[in-house]
């Protein structure tokens, strides 16, 4: 069974809609247009329940099956955040927002959502209900919490969920779906490196900052190579250096690193974190300046039912033909997790072709995905709630 035709009928509107939520960018908690586009789409669909500011910026929509008799409620979720990236692509529908963009896909994610609800209500071949969950801030994490924390689980009494992300490098349209962990779980951490500012001239009467955080930056590195079992996945990146000196010829009195850790271990977070305090403190010391840490945890990691993921899987194979099954799981993080550790389902990837990387200033959503990506949901509603 491939993409329906009613999907491909519906493509440049369901395009339409996608690019101008690319071109309208919000970040984290910020969704308020694009929640009332989405919020409005469903309302026209004829969704039997449309609900605003869920999770603060969220939006939920309701479409009651034919008939109701099996009790089963299923959740989709797609998210609605930007990132803030100034887009590069030059595309007629770029970001009209400077230093905001679509860099991860989630104006398509919510797009092939969109495309099926509207499906969806007009067919209503289902025994059950389907909710539609439109998550605010998945990116840096807080959406799906906030949603859960209004009590999305038990207002609908939702009893399976399933989310979907495009991924390049995978052909266009082909998903790709695993048992247990598919992504990993993710801290944040910041390192303040304090020391004694100056005059660059005169470093002997200054402890030098910058010269303390290079060399911590070298030496967290040694946490993944000799602290972690090598068989253990693990990944620590210092993403950033500020000072509080913006010249050529100060030696800033304190400098604030930031970084993230990603892992599946739960152990292997605690030596992570242990490690890192140990690291920067001691080196910093070595090098006459002070080191203080603050360590968050965002996301535990995705991990799929291995009963959901058959299903998803066994669905994605008869809309594109093929799934990959066997791909090892990957290290950014997702808070669709914090859904998932409350409810069974699964998270899948679809295939964005040969683009641009994710979170890349050049990436684009390939709009070739919409039917594929709108008839995976259509028909995992109607496999999981079929009519008698």
């Amino acid at each position: 069974m491939p993409a329906r035709n009613r999907f491909a009928e519906l493509l440049s509107e369901i395009t339409e809609w996608r690019r101008d939520i690319h071109a309208h960018p919000e970040l984290r908690f910020e969704e308020h247009r694009t929640g009332a586009k989405v919020a409005e789409l469903l309302t026209g669909f004829g969704c039997d329940e449309v609900v605003t500011g869920f999770g603060r910026t969220g939006v939920v929509g309701v479409i009651h099956g034919r008939v109701r008799e099996s009790g089963k409620v299923i959740g989709f979720r797609a998210d609605m955040d930007a990132l803030p990236i100034p887009e590069t692509t030059g595309l007629p529908h770029a970001s009209t927002h400077p230093g905001v963009m679509h860099a991860c896909g989630h104006d398509g994610h919510s797009a092939m959502l969109l495309g099926a609800a509207k499906y969806l209500a007009e067919t209503r071949n289902f025994d059950g209900s389907v909710v539609l969950i439109f998550q605010p801030a998945e990116e840096g994490s807080g959406g799906a919490r906030a949603m859960l924390e209004d009590g999305l689980m038990t207002r609908w009494d939702i009893q399976e969920v399933y989310g979907m992300h495009n991924w390049p490098g995978i052909p266009a349209g082909q998903f790709a779906v695993r048992d247990g962990p598919q992504m990993a779980a993710t801290a944040f951490f910041e390192l303040t490196i304090k020391g004694h500012g100056g005059h660059a001239a005169l470093p002997h009467k200054a402890v030098d900052t910058t010269v303390a955080a290079a060399h911590v930056v070298v030496a967290l590195q040694t946490i993944a190579a000799r602290n972690i079992d090598p068989l253990k996945a693990v990944v620590v990146s210092t993403c950033g250096l500020r000072s509080d000196s913006n010249t050529f010829n100060v030696i800033p009195d304190e400098i604030k690193m930031r970084g993230t850790v990603r892992y599946f271990d739960p152990k292997v977070q605690k030596m992570v974190q242990k490690r890192l305090r140990e690291i920067a403190e001691l080196t910093a010391q070595a090098h006459g300046a002070k080191a203080q840490l603050d360590y968050n945890p965002r996301v535990p990691p995705t991990i799929n039912d291995p009963e959901a993921a058959a299903c998803a899987a066994e669905v994605a194979k008869a809309i594109s033909g093929d799934v990959i099954r066997d791909f090892d799981p990957v290290m950014p993080g997702e808070d669709f997790s914090e859904m998932l550790a409350e409810r069974p389902g699964a998270y899948l990837f679809i295939g964005n072709g040969d683009s641009a990387d994710l979170h890349n200033p050049a990436y684009e959503f390939n709009d070739e995905l919409i039917p594929v990506g709108c008839s995976w949901y259509a028909e995992m509603a109607e496999r999981r709630m079929p009519l008698g």
